[in-house]
């Protein structure tokens, strides 16, 4: 019996398209065998955002990274996915706002509110940095997330992307997976792209 898919995601957990990937490789995994993981990274590295003063306060970027980046340090890196969980399921999914606010409440439910306190401190920006440059590292700088690290019986590929708009069930899930991964593995295909209509639906 040959082994199944392997995915790597890797994701900012405020991000809606990276949401939406997930949910969509989650569907994916449920109808055929696909070892999902999920790793890190930083939307705040991504755009350059200022980790000492950072432009958005307590919307800024960085503070769920450095949340996450504490709790996986204190948990190992299967932490992460819960805590994409938890906050995607408030941020996204419920609506809820600002991201401090969302933030309080994911460390609650992960049984530790004083992880809320890592959210300004720097100790591990070089750590998240690291994650992030992982993730890039196959597919460039100019990409963001959800950026995707594939293997499977004909190789490997990593790529950006898809990006979605709405979640996809069923067939439509498996034919998004099969045929990004097959035009990911064509030599020399660097993009296909067109205009995002800006509604996004997370039902």
């Amino acid at each position: 019996m040959s082994e199944p898919d392997h995915v790597a995601v890797y994701v900012d957990p405020v991000c809606p398209f990276a949401w939406l990937a997930l949910g969509w490789l989650r569907e994916v995994a449920r109808q055929r065998p696909l070892d999902l993981e999920v790793r890190r990274m930083s939307l705040a590295v991504l755009n350059g955002e200022d980790p000492v003063a950072p432009a958005r306060g307590e919307d800024s970027a960085w503070r769920p990274a450095r949340v996450g980046a504490r709790l996986v340090a204190e948990r190992g890196e299967d932490a992460w996915a819960g805590f994409v969980e938890a906050f995607g399921t408030r941020f996204h999914d419920q609506g809820l706002r600002g991201r401090d606010r969302v933030l309080r409440e994911v460390c609650d439910e992960l049984g530790d509110p004083d992880l809320y306190a890592a959210a300004d401190r720097t100790d591990l920006d070089d750590d998240v940095r690291a994650r992030h440059d992982e993730g890039m590292a196959p597919v460039g700088l100019d990409v963001g997330t959800p950026t995707l690290h594939v293997t499977t019986a004909r190789g490997a590929v990593a790529f950006f992307g898809p990006v979605l708009e709405r979640a996809l069930r069923g067939q439509e899930a498996l034919d998004a997976f099969d045929g990004a991964v097959l035009l990911a593995g064509v030599p020399g295909f660097t993009e296909l792209k067109r205009t995002r209509s800006g509604e996004i639906d997370f039902g």
